[in-house]
């Protein structure tokens, strides 16, 4: 694959930039897409999915934090509330590699509220602000927070404002900010992403506010022009859904953003860079199906892409199935031109 500048001890220090950065997202950022969006982006920031205190204390270490160094810059973001545990974590964070750690104050599902994890943390402002000063204590990395505008019953701007100021007296820096509230009643965690209507003008007025901290926005973004946009008023975007359905838009990040040459220059390029990670990892007892589905959307609109879709779904998941299954597909899809930019 392409060679991923490493970044120097100052550039540790200060963080990976977040101008541009991939939001974690539950069984989607696994290592699987995040070496697939590195080919196509050196300098997007990827984020793990969320890792509970709970399962890398008490679980399979390695296995949570294991990830490819081609990765970076990358981030870890924790579920947990418990300080001991929060800045147990971080040092595990630094001690494997990762630039960033993160605390996730975004997530509305039951199973972890009733773990005082994710969006429920909104209503305990002070709860979150020990978390974090712990972790910085217990780290040199960057420890940032992702969260929501607010949630049920705790709404208002004067509430978004005091969770931001006890959280940033603790040390936080860098806010990344989901622009819509959470309900934490009455809706699943699907429904929380699309029905609360979207608050960007909020998100800018924090950074209005709080001119010395960090503003990240995120929710709902799907195009470079919207990005553009938004970084007229805050620090950097986030992109979720988007940029996992249609990958490619991130062959078009490192130009557009960062004023460097894109990485790599077709699909079809990106896909066989990525041959000799799969074949290691169907070495090592991954199922194909494992990681092909982190593939689909990469041909997402072109001549063919719906059929190579349907020969994986058809076939990966068959014993034994491997990179022909993969190469089967490819013969499929037709990239008319090498492309250096993401169609937006």
């Amino acid at each position: 694959m392409p060679a991923t500048p490493t970044l120097d001890a100052a550039s540790k220090a200060n963080g990976p930039s977040r101008r541009f950065s991939v939001a974690p997202m539950m069984d989607w950022t696994t290592p699987h897409f995040r070496y697939l969006a590195r080919l196509l982006s050196r300098r997007t920031l990827l984020y793990t999915e969320m890792v509970t205190t709970g399962a890398l204390i008490h679980g399979d270490t390695e296995r949570f934090l294991r990830h490819d160094p081609s990765e970076y810059p990358l981030a870890l973001q924790l579920g947990g509330s418990d300080p001991a545990e929060l800045a147990h974590c971080a040092r595990l964070a630094e001690q494997f590699g990762f630039d960033e750690v993160n605390l996730n104050v975004g997530c509305p599902s039951d199973r972890v509220q009733n773990n005082m994890i994710g969006a429920c943390l909104m209503g305990h402002p002070e709860k979150v602000a020990e978390g974090v000063a712990a972790m910085i204590a217990a780290t040199d990395l960057p420890v940032t927070v992702k969260h929501r505008i607010g949630i049920d019953g705790r709404e208002s701007w004067e509430e978004l404002c005091e969770f931001i100021e006890k959280v940033s007296a603790a040390g936080c820096k860098t806010f990344i900010v989901h622009a819509r509230i959470a309900i934490l009643e009455g809706l699943s965690p699907k429904e929380n992403r699309d029905i609360p209507p979207l608050k960007y003008d909020w998100v800018y007025r924090l950074k209005q506010e709080f001119p010395h901290l960090e503003i990240i926005i995120n929710g709902g973004i799907k195009t470079f022009d919207e990005c553009h946009e938004h970084l007229r008023h805050t620090d950097g975007v986030m992109l979720g859904r988007e940029a996992y359905h249609n990958p490619w838009l991130l062959a078009g990040v490192d130009t557009e953003f960062f004023g460097e040459p894109a990485p790599i220059a077709s699909r079809q390029e990106a896909l066989r860079a990525m041959f000799p990670f799969i074949q290691s990892e169907l070495d090592r007892g991954v199922y194909l199906t494992h990681i092909s589905r982190h593939l689909m959307g990469l041909f997402h609109g072109m001549p063919g892409g719906r059929q190579f879709r349907r020969h994986i779904s058809e076939n990966a998941h068959k014993p034994g199935s491997g990179l022909e299954v993969i190469e089967a597909a490819l013969a499929k899809v037709r990239e008319p031109e090498p492309a250096t930019m993401a169609e937006v």
